[in-house]
């Protein structure tokens, strides 16, 4: 019974897709960081950095393949007990608002059923991600701080900013060539 029970934990695994986060974050969400490595799918996995802005915890999840990157802020305790739904939730939010079809959607997020965690691997991403923190705190001031914040506008500016990682094209191009 052991080796079978082991055999499924290992194929459960492969079927997961990864959000590589920051040691800040990890202790944020308590949890032990997995040491296997998946099958990434069509667009791959994700990084994620607790930023604090107006000392609120804020999240930027960033796609290790095509920089797509969204920003959750005011995060709470209960937010991080259930991060891998808060992730699923706001990643179809910003699918739906950037116009991709219904069916392309659930093609994406079949793959997020099963998310792990695990720690860093990508310092280009994590540079990348650098620079969105920046621009994000740019905008927060434009739009008067969080109270004020339209997420949905900010979200939509930091993925039309030109990333030389991906040799300075848009990240959302990126995106729907991958899912299309």
């Amino acid at each position: 019974m052991a080796p079978f029970r082991k055999i499924f934990c290992v194929y459960r695994a492969l079927m997961m897709q990864l959000i590589r986060c920051t040691q800040k974050l990890l202790k944020e969400l308590r949890v032990k960081p997995t040491e296997i490595e998946p099958d990434l799918g069509s667009i791959g996995g994700w990084h994620a950095n607790l930023l604090r802005f107006e000392r609120r915890k804020c999240v930027l999840f960033t796609n290790d393949k095509t920089l797509y990157s969204i920003f959750v802020p005011a995060l709470k305790r209960p937010d991080f007990e259930h991060f891998e739904e808060v992730f699923r939730q706001n990643f179809f939010r910003r699918l739906r608002i950037e116009g991709f079809t219904q069916s392309q959607i659930e093609k994406v997020l079949v793959e997020y059923n099963q998310v792990g965690f695990a720690k860093t691997n990508n310092r280009s991403v994590l540079g990348s991600m650098n620079d969105l923190s920046f621009q994000i705190e740019f905008l927060i001031g434009r739009f008067g701080g969080l109270a004020n914040l339209d997420l949905d506008a900010l979200n939509h500016e930091i993925n039309r900013v030109p990333m030389s990682a991906i040799k300075g094209i848009y990240s959302i191009d990126v995106l729907r060539k991958k899912v299309e």
